[in-house]
């Protein structure tokens, strides 16, 4: 077709507005995402087209697939737009009863709504839910709103326009100035400055040059990039336009993980879309600038994520770092001049450009500008995806937005910025979110990891895990990752099977600063964290571990000994019911007993266990 100019914008927008939901026709937007695939939606959509189609309501309803909306943990959810009514784990049988009580008798039905954790009450409007009210959506504006498989959805709400203002009315220098304005930086983890960046790829001699997009999101807890693919793909393939024409590139990749499924059919549909409308290929927007991109799907090794490993592996080579410099914006793939920039990154440049790099700096703290995604999951009530300005204190993020603890537990620490990061004890919980705030007290930002943990959490426990993933992750190209990491697991593996020494503590020490001073690459560089930080703040449990042979939080089966405590046995046998040895010896009013022969230490009693019984 011809290419698209900004009145062809214009046009779509204002033909398609009105397909994202009015006062005579509203939509019914169900989210799509691979959270709530996984617990019904797709059953829901058919229950729903199906009861509106028998009920002769098609011309005043459209049900939407949406991408992710966020509230993950309320899946199947279901938003009518315009009117904001909020509904949550839905099931195809609540399908017919909605149909006739709230869209045919204008009743909306309470029993479906949020419940807030703390008050108790329904809450029928989205928009009043905290773990929404107290969002910012920019990288996120689209979730839960469109149709990511819908190019028109997505320019009907201002879609392209950043690229055509890029191509048409700017220079590449000011594309990259409007990008250092925003004090954007890299949301991969490292935090560099995106306008310096593509400032050092831009003067970089050369013809040929590269735009990347790193989508191979790996740390346990992390869903950030894969919601917003899964969402809002168009918004990440037009940071990549506006990236190619600040630096003269006209060929781009992004490296998803094959483990998104769901992500990377939505990005093919959305390139083809955008290669049908002119906006990817030749002569884009008429401008003479030609730019492609493909999908490399990359195995899910946790290293890839780093950017010269992913460049290696896009190659066809064995994905492991190489030393720096030269730096990729000099010579990256295949040698040329490249930039690399992570999905959140990308998905905030449209509106950058759009509305000037004020409009973004204008939120944030003085280093810090702009917003961020945050994966919430763990021992927190409302485990979902959220954007919210940096310098919002972590207190706000986990209690406002998440929710708070369930189960009245107490808050412990909080995991922020993946196994390459750290825990935060309660006493840091009003640090501002920001890169400097969070390194200050001994963890990273991140991608956006956000693993809440209650007093039932063992912090050499947790040390552990996160020790374990990144030692089975490690490339094992430099001797002080490959064997560094192996060595720390092997004592923290020690510590908690009861055979832990004091020199234990002192060695984990002394090999966790020499890992961080010699690794080549940034995983092995901050792969020590998890264990520094907790012995930072929690070596009391260390030291309980190897000197009295217990483990505080009762996680840890080789130091434990079950019991069932008589004071405190309310005698309602879910210990009982919920225990997969039998072990557990249990009648009606009585108190229950726990058979050691039988028992093999698994924690179900004692996580099932609401009065603490369980010693």
């Amino acid at each position: 077709m011809a290419k698209l100019t900004i009145d062809d914008l214009k046009r779509i927008k204002k033909e398609h507005e009105g397909d994202l939901g009015s006062a005579d026709v509203k939509h019914l937007l169900v989210c799509g995402g691979t959270g709530c695939h996984a617990t019904g939606s797709i059953a829901v959509i058919h229950a729903l087209r199906d009861e509106i189609a028998k009920q002769g309501l098609s011309e005043k309803f459209r049900v939407v697939e949406t991408g992710c909306n966020g509230f993950c943990a309320m899946g199947p959810i279901l938003v009518v737009h315009p009117d904001g009514i909020f509904y949550q784990k839905l099931t195809a049988e609540d399908i017919p009863g909605m149909i006739k009580e709230h869209f045919i008798d204008g009743k909306p039905i309470e029993k479906l709504m949020y419940k807030d954790p703390a008050t108790k009450k329904r809450i029928p409007l989205q928009n009043d839910i905290p773990f929404f009210a107290n969002q910012m959506p920019r990288a996120l504006r689209n979730k839960g709103m469109i149709d990511p498989e819908k190019i028109d959805d997505y320019i009907a709400r201002d879609g392209y326009q950043g690229a055509h203002k890029a191509l048409k009315e700017m220079s590449a220098a000011g594309i990259i100035e409007q990008m250092k304005i925003s004090g954007l930086r890299g949301r991969g983890g490292a935090g560099f400055p995106t306008g310096m960046k593509w400032d050092f790829a831009s003067k970089s001699p050369g013809t040929v040059k590269y735009v990347l997009c790193n989508a191979d999101e790996g740390d346990p807890g992390a869903f950030m990039d894969r919601s917003i693919l899964e969402a809002d793909p168009h918004a990440v393939i037009e940071g990549m336009i506006i990236a190619a024409r600040a630096i003269n590139a006209s060929k781009g990749y992004i490296y998803a993980r094959t483990e998104y499924p769901l992500a990377i059919k939505r990005l093919e549909i959305a390139i083809e879309q955008a290669k049908a409308y002119g906006l990817l290929g030749d002569d884009i927007f008429g401008t003479g600038m030609n730019f492609d991109i493909e999908i490399y799907q990359g195995a899910g090794a946790f290293v890839c994520g780093e950017e010269t490993a992913l460049m290696r592996s896009i190659e066809g080579r064995r994905g492991m770092p190489r030393p720096r410099p030269p730096f990729p914006a000099h010579k990256g793939l295949w040698e040329k001049p490249t930039i690399l920039n992570n999905v959140e990154t990308l998905a905030n440049v449209p509106q950058i450009i759009l509305n000037g790099g004020a409009w973004y700096a204008g939120v944030g703290t003085e280093k810090s500008k702009g917003t961020k995604v945050f994966a919430i999951s763990g021992d927190v009530n409302n485990i979902g995806l959220v954007e919210v300005p940096m310098g919002t204190p972590l207190r706000t993020l986990i209690y406002d937005v998440g929710g708070g603890i369930p189960d009245k537990r107490k808050f412990k620490a909080v995991q922020l910025g993946g196994p390459s990061g750290g825990c935060i004890p309660e006493q840091y919980l009003d640090t501002k979110v920001d890169y400097e705030e969070i390194a200050k007290v001994g963890a990273i930002m991140g991608s956006g990891g956000v693993i809440v943990m209650d007093d039932h959490t063992c912090m050499v426990d947790m040390a552990r895990f996160f020790m374990d993933f990144i030692q089975d992750e490690s490339c094992g190209k430099c001797t002080p990752c490959r064997e560094g990491t192996k060595r720390l697991l092997e004592i923290l593996e020690k510590i908690c099977d009861g055979r832990g020494t004091p020199e234990d503590i002192e060695v984990l020490e002394e090999l966790s600063e020499t890992i961080k001073e010699g690794s080549l690459c940034g995983l092995g560089q901050t792969a020590p964290n998890p264990v520094l930080s907790t012995l930072r703040y929690f070596r009391d449990e260390y030291h309980a571990h190897v000197y009295d042979k217990k483990c505080p939080a009762k996680r840890c089966a080789a130091l434990l000994n079950f019991e069932v405590d008589p004071e405190k046995c309310t005698m309602c046998g879910a210990c009982f019911k919920a225990c997969p040895a039998d072990a557990i010896i249990w009648q009606k009013k009585s108190v229950a007993v726990i058979n050691k022969e039988k028992c093999v230490k698994c924690l179900t009693c004692f996580d099932r266990c609401k009065f603490d019984a369980i010693s």
